[in-house]
């Protein structure tokens, strides 16, 4: 009898054990150590722009004197947002003619973006040429986008724009290029997508978008839900408080509609911003 006794209380025991194994929650230990926090932050580092002014010396081949103008930097980037005036910047001399040609021209930007580079705040291994033409009232122009991660980026930053005249004088060189991209290499890396491309296209036809204009009113559009697409993810860059903010987002394209693309974030389900 105490034999059949204990055998009972045994076989309950393990009756309440595996009830409690079956119900515990997979991940009862909360998130894991080895998940980055989200969005990712590129923080604010005043000592950016001091090395970022110190670099604008050296590029320049001189001290910048006192009293003297000095280069303005982009906020939170410290990358080179326009040249002073009274500073004269050129561009490498590439051929033996006064002017040169295209592709002389293109080799002295490829020059003039390793020397640059501290100051433009990428290498030159990570930007792409989108656009070289030649503007009204003899300005030619050269586009680059920088191609850093394995995502591209997209919202006001990694761009680079240089405007300059046919004697290589460089008259605006403003860029909203990511520094250190290296430091950020690992933690994208660790994001992956909880939305799928057909998740983000259903939350902007249920939800909509809201965006700011040039003027800064408020628009919501509701596109056409046969006009959308997502097929391409991106990092969007939004600037913070405390730095910049990268969000893993799906490009949804709009046809035929006011904006262009709307990007949704793809771990949160959020309108991130308008292109």
């Amino acid at each position: 009898m105490k034999h059949d006794t204990k055998l009972r209380i045994l076989l309950a025991s393990l009756l309440l054990m595996l009830g409690c194994s079956a119900i515990q929650p997979p991940d009862a230990g909360g998130p894991k150590g080895n998940q980055p926090a989200y969005p990712i932050l590129f923080p604010e580092d005043p000592q950016r722009r001091e090395a970022a002014n110190a670099a604008f010396s050296q590029a320049l081949g001189q001290p910048i004197k006192t009293g003297a103008a000095t280069v303005s930097l982009q906020p939170i980037t410290a990358t080179i947002a326009s040249i002073p005036s009274s500073i004269s910047v050129f561009l490498p001399k590439v051929g033996t003619k006064p002017t040169m040609t295209e592709e002389e021209t293109r080799e002295s930007l490829r020059r003039f973006l390793d020397e640059w580079q501290q100051v433009i705040g990428t290498k030159p291994d990570d930007l792409s040429l989108v656009e070289r033409t030649d503007l009204p009232g003899g300005l030619k122009l050269a586009r680059y986008k920088q191609l850093p991660f394995r995502y591209p980026l997209r919202g006001p930053y990694g761009k680079l724009e240089i405007q300059f005249t046919s004697d290589r004088r460089v008259t605006n060189l403003s860029s909203t290029c990511i520094p250190d991209t290296d430091r950020l290499q690992s933690s994208l890396n660790a994001i992956t997508p909880v939305l799928k491309s057909e998740d983000a296209v259903t939350f902007v036809k249920d939800n909509g978008a809201s965006y700011k204009t040039s003027t800064g009113s408020v628009q919501t559009i509701r596109p056409a839900p046969n006009s959308l697409d997502a097929s391409e993810l991106v990092f969007y860059v939004m600037p913070s408080p405390t730095g910049l903010e990268f969000h893993l987002a799906w490009a949804v394209n709009v046809s035929n509609g006011p904006v262009k693309t709307i990007y949704v974030d793809a771990i949160k389900a959020l309108v991130l911003g308008v292109d």
